[in-house]
């Protein structure tokens, strides 16, 4: 066995462990709250979902959101969300300051209640998972970099499992030994499912993510498709003449997170020539788009209804299979099908954010997709707990007890494999840089002391 090699791979794995352990407990229990989300949701918000209103006037769906306009001044009509018998329908409104509301309307489209966007089950759980309730680039990053360093955990254990023969049996194995044994045989059984669970999270990163989302929009061959990108415009010539020089509407930014997570934003803004939401819903049946999907208003003179089928849209009730994912666009003045695009017009990168988010949510294929993620979460704070375990039944009384340093250099294998990894996570690249500097300026000062 390589000492030196074994020796270097085992400080850093210790070192990185300890100092990104609380982060990747925080984003492990985290995610086990998300993972549940719609089944929490169904049975917290009962009421929203499912239940009625006290009145029983029958309402159309354009009546239904003018009351819910009147009822929450200064509120406007972004999104509006038809799931799936029972679900009630679902409206999502956001105020000039950027704050939302849902609001939910029955089948006679009578308001049954309302929700802070902010403090819904899901909103909190994803905000807890990906920015520790924070938020800005500093946390973002520091995330992200704890999935990244979370890789090199999981490898360069593998590495020490197989060169430290860590499976065979002892004869008199000490309590030490015990501990390491559970800590490196579950974390090798766990490595395959932990890699891809990371790196199907990594579209949602500040770094990586937005580097995979550059490149799938740069390149539409490989990633998402130019109609997606540049929705077409509406036929202004639907406009009757009589009021075609009337003042355009003003453009809004939607501030939802669903509507910043699909790329696409809208608001209701005051058009009278505009198609009503029923007879758009008339149209989009016409077409023969199953629900659940969402409409997103346009939100210039020109734009377009927006109609879709969402795979991850982390709306209870709204996700589909990512092969039946669609997106279409509507004359918001005809209500004909302009065009659409679904997942079999996806390049690589876009059929693996589509299929790859799911996975990791864990509603790719249903319950069973659930229990595995759950299963792989608990292993692996297993695999933490063990790894702890293992410290302290080595380490002696009074001493911090970190693997031993070598003297030797930095050899060609350990070299390669951090360049792979650094250019496959370019974050993780970074920090590596920094520790190489911090190690390089203890081993210079250590040895100008040795040389006085």
């Amino acid at each position: 066995m390589n000492k030196g090699l074994y020796n270097r791979f085992w400080r850093w794995h210790f070192y990185a462990a300890l100092f990104i352990t609380p982060l990747l407990l925080t984003l492990t229990l985290s995610g086990i709250g998300y993972l549940f989300y719609p089944n929490v949701e169904n049975k917290a918000y009962d009421d929203y979902f499912f239940g009625k209103s006290a009145h029983t006037e029958k309402l159309t769906i354009d009546e239904g959101i003018e009351k819910a306009k009147g009822q929450f001044k200064g509120y406007s009509v972004s999104k509006v969300i038809v799931l799936k018998d029972p679900y009630n329908t679902r409206l999502t409104m956001d105020d000039r300051n950027g704050d939302e509301k849902y609001v939910f309307l029955d089948d006679n489209y009578q308001i049954v209640g309302s929700q802070n966007a902010k403090y819904t089950f899901s909103n909190v759980m994803r905000n807890f998972h990906s920015s520790l309730f924070v938020g800005g680039t500093v946390v973002n990053y520091l995330v992200e970099l704890a999935a990244c360093w979370a890789i090199f955990l999981l490898f360069s254990g593998v590495y020490m499992v197989f060169k430290g023969k860590a499976w065979k049996k002892k004869q008199n194995a000490s309590h030490h030994q015990k501990n390491k044994k559970w800590h490196a045989l579950v974390g090798t059984i766990i490595t395959l499912p932990m890699i891809i669970i990371i790196f199907t999270g990594l579209p949602w990163s500040a770094f990586m993510g937005n580097f995979i989302y550059s490149a799938a929009q740069e390149h539409p061959s490989i990633g998402i498709p130019e109609l997606k990108q540049n929705p077409p415009t509406s036929n202004m010539s639907e406009i009757p003449w009589a009021t075609r020089e009337n003042d355009a509407p003003t453009s809004s930014d939607g501030s939802g997170a669903h509507a910043h997570h699909n790329g696409m934003s809208g608001m209701d803004m005051t058009n009278s020539n505009r198609l009503s939401v029923q007879q758009l819903m008339t149209k989009v049946e016409d077409a023969k788009i199953s629900k659940p999907y969402s409409i997103i208003y346009p939100s210039t003179e020109d734009g377009v209804y927006t109609v879709a089928r969402g795979s991850n849209t982390g709306i209870t009730g709204l996700d589909v299979s990512p092969y039946d994912e669609i997106t279409t666009y509507f004359d918001q003045y005809s209500g004909k099908l302009i065009s659409k695009v679904g997942f079999d017009e996806y390049g690589l990168l876009g059929k693996w954010f589509t299929w790859g988010i799911p996975l990791h949510e864990g509603h790719l294929f249903g319950w069973p997709n659930k229990v595995i993620n759950l299963l792989v979460c608990l292993a692996f704070i297993f695999v933490i707990f063990w790894g702890i375990k293992t410290w302290l039944s080595r380490k002696k009384k009074g001493e911090f007890s970190a693997p031993p340093n070598t003297a030797k250099g930095v050899s060609i294998g350990f070299g390669l494999i951090m360049i792979i990894l650094g250019i496959m996570m370019p974050l993780f690249g970074i920090s590596l840089l920094i520790v190489l500097l911090i190690e390089s300026c203890f081993w210079f000062f250590k040895k100008r002391q040795l040389s006085v």
